[in-house]
């Protein structure tokens, strides 16, 4: 049985391979190569993909992944399509769609968006609320850079607040637009903001919120 991760990984999969190794990603400074070579790295090096996390382990992951970026591209693309070896985490089902749904649905948005005749995608109602699920448990930790108190809001009026403070910006958008504006690609996300003028300047002066 398919899971909304598996999805997510093979569309991701099939837009890298449409848009060639030099295309432009909203991961600044990153070709669509370089996102690939991140993913790669992120399911098969966990001596590495650690410094997603740690500082102190950047500077080696930023070398494992340069080292991924020079393999062939298409090798590249079929390592994320076939996903990863047995001995990963990753390669269990729940785990899996856990930790990557979100993931390959912003990086595969980081591809479409990233192209000048890009097309909203209409998500459907159940991955939309999976979406939203994922949110609400990560809002906290994704806003807790936020300079004024913010709250995400779908157009149902559901809320989660991702950084208590005053003033209060409310964003609304679809929980897929929302994930992507607290995942820094504020500039590419459909919301709205509400609140005070001078709160939403000083947010949208802040690029990366919490990840």
């Amino acid at each position: 049985m398919s899971t909304h991760a598996k999805r997510e990984r093979l569309l991701l999969a099939d837009l890298l391979e449409a848009a060639g190794p030099e295309a432009a990603t909203l991961c600044e400074g990153w070709t669509a190569r370089d996102l690939a070579a991140h993913v790669v790295v992120r399911e098969r090096r966990p001596d590495a993909a650690g410094g997603i996390l740690v500082k102190q382990l950047a500077s080696r992951l930023e070398r494992v992944q340069a080292e991924f970026a020079e393999k062939p591209y298409e090798e590249l693309i079929q390592l994320i399509r076939t996903g990863p070896p047995r001995f990963s985490p990753f390669s269990l089902k729940q785990i899996d769609e856990a930790s990557n749904a979100v993931e390959f649905y912003v990086h595969a948005e980081d591809v479409r968006r990233a192209q000048p005749d890009w097309t909203p995608r209409e998500l459907d109602p159940v991955f939309s609320d999976v979406l939203w699920s994922r949110l609400e448990r990560m809002a906290r930790v994704m806003g807790r850079k936020a300079p004024v108190g913010l709250v995400l809001r779908r157009p149902d009026g559901q809320t989660a607040v991702a950084h208590r403070g005053t003033p209060v910006v409310t964003v609304t958008g679809q929980p897929s637009e929302l994930l992507m504006y607290a995942f820094g690609r504020q500039d590419a996300a459909s919301v709205e903001l509400e609140g005070d003028k001078a709160a939403i300047a000083t947010l949208s002066e802040t690029k990366q919120l919490g990840l």
